[in-house]
């Protein structure tokens, strides 16, 4: 059998991982929300955290092999759930839970520390966190970065880049990598201007990939060709953020723990 790999190992080993699965309750206030943790079997001890945070869809398959994907490598994971109990599946509601959040940054920030407190709560975290996010997953995690939010490093991959409130000078205190693709039309090249400019003027650390040829949901395995405008899977992209966020990752955890 292969030995596990060490927490940012993207080798080949890392796919060989048996991971494990548990779901796990926590609450918003009076919100009650069912996340789902993910380990690998080995190594043994403390590790660092990931909080991921789904799709508009909500924890559904592609938010949970995501999470499988990450835990792979070492890290204890969080698919946190962002709608609570009773939303997954009813479109009117998860519509409304959508554009709360969106509108209100003050409920998206949060609705994730609220994920980030349950992950941190776990006994085998180390206390190093990142999060990564996937389509309004993406914007979440800014969310958290833009209000200062204590993180290693905060992943957007096919995310959302507007806000509200854009980021003050020195709030963001979070290593930024962003992962988008070229031909996105949900983004706009404009929106990414508008980013980078947001993020020079905040002095954050920040990255941005784009992948020529991509549109929105790149990571989306499962995704039917055509069945919603403008999102598609594209292996390469796919293969290529998975890549270079792990790295990413492994970068940001071995800087917080020296």
């Amino acid at each position: 059998m292969n030995p596990a790999p060490a927490p940012g190992d993207s080798s080949q080993n890392a796919g060989a991982a048996v991971v494990h699965h548990d779901t796990l309750g926590y609450h918003d206030g009076e919100t009650p929300l069912t996340g789902i943790l993910y380990r690998s079997g080995t190594p043994a001890g403390k590790r660092p955290g990931i909080l991921l945070v789904h799709g508009g869809a909500g924890l559904d398959e592609h938010a949970r092999g995501q999470a499988e994907r990450y835990a792979a490598l070492g890290y204890v994971v969080l698919a946190c759930d962002m709608f609570g109990d009773g939303v997954a599946g009813d479109r009117e509601k998860i519509m409304a839970c959508l554009t709360a959040m969106r509108d209100d940054p003050a409920l998206l920030v949060g609705r994730g520390q609220a994920g980030l407190a349950a992950l941190q709560g776990c006994p085998d975290t180390d206390g190093r966190v990142a999060a990564v996010g996937f389509c309004f997953g993406g914007m979440a995690v800014l969310g958290l970065a833009r209000a200062g939010v204590d993180l290693a490093g905060a992943v957007s991959i096919h995310g959302s880049l507007q806000t509200p409130r854009p980021a003050r000078p020195d709030d963001v205190r979070a290593r930024l990598l962003v992962c988008h693709g070229a031909c996105d039309p949900h983004v706009p090249l404009d929106h990414v201007i508008a980013f980078a400019d947001e993020m020079n003027t905040a002095h954050a650390d920040w990255q941005l990939m784009m992948y020529g040829g991509a549109m929105h949901g790149f990571t989306h395995q499962h995704a039917v060709p055509g069945a919603t405008p403008g999102v598609g899977y594209d292996a390469a992209a796919d293969d290529r953020s998975f890549a270079l966020t792990s790295r990413f990752l492994a970068e940001v955890f071995d800087e917080a723990s020296s």
